[in-house]
């Protein structure tokens, strides 16, 4: 299965999957404000499936990370919950 994937500030101590409010609230507060930028740089659609718009919001974090250059930013990572343990 699929990994999910989200962006996050390397000095935000909340999981964004199990602790969505906590750690959105830690990264407004901060002035971050990732699920903005995320957005803004995210090419997604209505049109195209699930699949193919976590294809470009990894790729879309990918290139934040890229251009990061006071580097703040990581990629972090949840495991399908249907997934099997290797």
């Amino acid at each position: 299965m699929s990994d999910a994937c989200a962006l996050t500030t390397k000095d935000n101590p909340y999981d964004p999957f199990e602790q969505f409010t906590s750690w959105f609230l830690f990264d407004v507060e901060h002035g971050y404000n990732s699920c903005g930028y995320l957005g803004r740089i995210a090419r997604t659609s209505d049109q195209l499936s699930d699949e193919e718009n976590n294809e470009e919001i990894e790729r879309a974090i990918d290139e934040i990370i890229k251009y990061d250059f006071m580097n703040m930013y990581k990629k972090v990572y949840r495991r399908d919950a249907g997934a099997a343990a290797s």
